[in-house]
């Protein structure tokens, strides 16, 4: 697996990409001055982009098939987690356009070779609004676990007394 959007795996024998272009733009506003340089302000991070472009070869690759599923995911509008195969998270992505170049075509009009490019837009704020504190969640967890011995303790003390409330309505 070289990738994946939503469900839409990339890897050879769907839409392998042979190009990645990953692209990050940061707002520096400027104020004109009268006599001097303009000021500038870091105000964040803007666009972040990402293009894959590849080649199928339907013989060999994915085809027809691959291409109508990413255009079907595309076609939801929605935002879609993109997770690299060695699990880089880059974020929640849109799908802002997809182009397709069919060339070299057998008798029957189906092409040989698919040029294609998917363009991609980062619709979250950052990875930790997307999954929130991670710290924070594992404190609470590692709380939940030390808790988890007394609150046993309690609910077995709870339902042995209620065996016991059993027990002694069966005999009497």
């Amino acid at each position: 697996m070289m990738m994946t959007l939503g469900m839409m795996v990339f890897m050879r024998q769907t839409l392998p990409y042979q190009g990645l272009q990953h692209n990050v733009d940061y707002r520096w506003p400027t104020n004109s001055r009268v006599g001097q340089r303009a000021t500038a302000q870091f105000l964040g991070p803007g666009d972040e982009k990402i293009t894959l472009s590849g080649v199928l070869l339907p013989e060999i690759t994915g085809g027809k098939i691959s291409l109508v599923t990413l255009k079907t995911l595309a076609d939801l509008g929605r935002a879609w987690p993109l997770i690299g195969g060695d699990g880089t998270i880059y974020g929640m992505y849109v799908v802002t356009d997809f182009s397709e170049n069919r060339s070299e075509f057998f008798s029957d009009g189906s092409a040989r070779r698919i040029e294609f490019t998917l363009n991609l837009l980062r619709v979250d704020e950052s990875l930790t609004a997307m999954f929130g504190d991670l710290k924070q969640q594992s404190n609470d967890l590692i709380g939940q676990a030390n808790s988890l011995p007394s609150t046993l303790q309690t609910s077995l003390a709870s339902l042995a007394s209620q065996a016991q409330t059993v027990v002694g309505g069966l005999l009497s």
